[in-house]
């Protein structure tokens, strides 16, 4: 292996070290505390105490190690992870039927991710910022304050691109997860018998002797493992050698080491409970720590920030949401980019959750139930790829299937019991999301088809107009075409309002693959129709951003030569009209006519020159 490559794979892991691992590298800051004051009624002795650090490590290899990073990161697509990217590719090689399915299921675990999305910038920096109460008591109502501050600081700086920013987030979390060990390791080396907890007898012994709250127990102890669906999500970013490489070298061992130092601290010392993690650090280092933890959680709160506009961007691409602005902050990094009414919407929810919540503990109490929903979707969608598309042996897959969804579900089941505790708020994110999407979806496509119904042929439109030509004007007229062969409805208006026709008539098709790239000497593809029209059909994966003059550019590069200030962008506006429905459709159909008054125009969304578009309106019914 040459030094060159040797150095990139540092360089690349230790940026997966400050991104991918933000969220789960933060869970120390509260799991511990919470398994103890869930309302559970557990004592803080031996056996419970070594029963729920039994229970995280081996949460941490099973769901972590065995699941994500061995068999879930296998399934990606041009080197691209997260759960639409699995929807994708779990619907390739099945029935139409099995398909719809597979997308609810996608979009289920999409919305589900927006709705824990609001909790976690809230609880990670609440959580750090309550050591506020170890060092200062008397500080203790300045919490909500002081975390408001620092995450209003945080979405304010997004629309300036987190490039810069980002260069510190790995040095920062290189030090943090050190820390930890660190911190572990001192507590571990004072009361080494805690080192016993690694049996996975403690785990079942657990299970045996509480029973029942042992199951509702479960509701803690995943918080050691949120975050984990951020890994299979940033594989593009990092690759998986790299993501793999830093949580078996660095992150693993050091969050490992530090639930087993809190677990030392609480057999030598019971009362440390109140927060064991802060209570680890000597009185000298409580405001180093302090300001190392909360620096930490912001970082974890930009991965997810991050993660929310990637998987924003995804969806608008795929058709499963609105049109919106997105912004790239960075002309190097595709990936860093901006979307203004996401950001602003998730900045006032956190807040709202950060005054409504008060407390990390009240947070702690609604976080779970979507993650652990998401987490028995991907087990699910990952075997449908795994039998479909890999081919893999049917009983294989079954045991499979069957030994993930044996740890998914009692996860999944014993957090959906925190639905009155706080549970609602994720629920019910995800529920609006899920609404959203299927209805901006559904709709789109009856709009689309309404528009279409004119049964007219385009070949058969060109002949004619060949044959029997309007007035010509000089010029290139250029219509978007939602289809191939199918006459733009703008064509339509124009050749019967303005009775003209332009010397050469562009149909531009945009087509998104399910693909996340596309290369540009596959971009275009152009087909001359007749001496006045010709078909452009420009393909980009879901992780793209069309422009226009880009593919005038490659275009010309193909002999078909445009000049911008020569070419008119003919555009349809349709203003709906909502026909009689039963009521459940009619307030679908108010919800689509909202989103689409809303959405990102045409023009704007392929930054064309808006000097040099043309809109045509008309009246439709849906």
């Amino acid at each position: 292996m040459s030094t060159e490559h040797k150095q990139s794979l540092s360089a690349v892991t230790l940026a997966a070290i400050g991104v991918a691992y933000g969220d789960i590298g933060t869970s120390p800051l509260y799991t511990l505390r919470e398994c103890f004051s869930g309302n559970y009624g557990f004592d803080v002795r031996p056996g419970v105490v070594f029963g729920f650090l039994s229970l995280i490590f081996w949460l941490l290899i099973l769901v972590v190690s065995l699941k994500y990073l061995t068999f879930v990161m296998r399934a990606d697509n041009a080197g691209e992870g997260g759960i639409l990217t699995l929807m994708l590719l779990a619907g390739r090689n099945t029935s139409a039927r099995t398909t719809s399915t597979l997308v609810m299921m996608g979009l289920i675990g999409a919305s589900f991710f927006y709705g824990e999305v609001v909790i976690t910038p809230a609880i990670s920096v609440m959580s750090a910022i309550e050591g506020l109460r170890i060092s200062s008591p008397s500080l203790d109502h300045y919490i909500v304050p002081c975390s408001i501050v620092v995450l209003t600081l945080l979405f304010s700086i997004q629309k300036h691109g987190t490039g810069s920013v980002a260069k510190l987030f790995a040095p920062v979390m290189l030090i943090w997860f050190l820390t930890l060990g660190l911190l572990g390791l001192r507590s571990i080396i004072a009361n080494p018998e805690v080192l016993a907890a690694f049996h996975p007898k403690w785990a079942i012994a657990f299970f045996t002797e509480h029973r029942m709250v042992s199951f509702f127990a479960l509701g803690s102890l995943v918080l050691a493992v949120t975050g984990v669906e951020a890994l299979y999500a940033d594989m593009g970013h990092f690759g998986k050698f790299s993501i793999r490489l830093a949580w078996f070298i660095l992150v693993l061992p050091s969050l490992v080491l530090n639930y087993f130092g809190q677990g030392a601290l609480l057999l030598k010392n019971p009362d440390a409970i109140k927060n064991p993690f802060f209570l680890l650090a000597p009185d000298w280092a409580m405001t180093p720590l302090l300001i190392l933890a909360t620096l930490a959680t912001v970082i974890a709160s930009q991965a997810v920030i991050s993660g929310v506009f990637s998987l924003t961007r995804q969806a608008v691409r795929l058709g499963y949401l609105p049109p919106m602005r997105i912004v790239n902050t960075s002309e190097m990094e595709s990936g860093q980019i901006y979307i203004p009414v996401i950001n602003w919407i998730l900045y006032i929810s956190v807040v709202l959750v950060i005054i409504g919540f008060k407390h990390s503990s009240n947070l702690a109490s609604a976080y779970g139930i979507a993650v652990t929903g998401t987490m028995v979707i991907t087990s699910v969608l990952f075997c449908t790829v795994t039998l479909k598309n890999w081919h893999w042996n049917r009983f294989f897959v079954a045991t499979v299937l069957l030994a993930l969804l044996f740890i998914d579900i009692p996860l999944f089941l014993a957090n959906a019991l925190k639905l009155f505790s706080g549970g609602w708020l994720p629920l019910t994110l995800g529920l609006l999301m899920f609404i959203i999407m299927t209805t901006w979806k559904s709709e789109h496509f009856r709009l689309l088809r309404r528009m279409h119904e004119h049964g007219n042929s385009l070949k058969a439109m060109i002949t004619s107009l060949e044959n029997s030509p309007p007035i010509k004007v000089p010029g290139t007229a250029v219509y978007m075409s939602r289809a191939v062969n199918v006459i733009p409805f703008a064509l339509l208006r124009n050749l019967k309002h303005n009775k003209v026709l332009h010397e050469r008539v562009l149909l531009l098709t945009l087509r998104t693959e399910d693909v996340p790239y596309i290369h540009n000497v596959q971009r275009v593809t152009i087909k001359q129709l007749s001496s006045t029209f010709w078909q452009v059909r420009a393909s980009y994966g879901f992780k793209e951003t069309p422009n226009v003059e880009k593919i005038f550019h490659l275009c010309g590069l193909e002999g078909l030569p445009f000049q911008m200030i020569e070419t008119s962008f003919f555009m349809s506006y349709e203003s709906l009209i909502l026909t009689k429905r039963p009521w459940y459709l009619f307030f679908r159909g108010k919800l689509f006519i909202v989103l689409r008054r809303n959405s990102l125009r045409v023009s704007d969304q392929f930054e064309i020159p808006p000097n040099r578009v043309i809109e045509l309106g008309t009246q439709i019914e849906i």
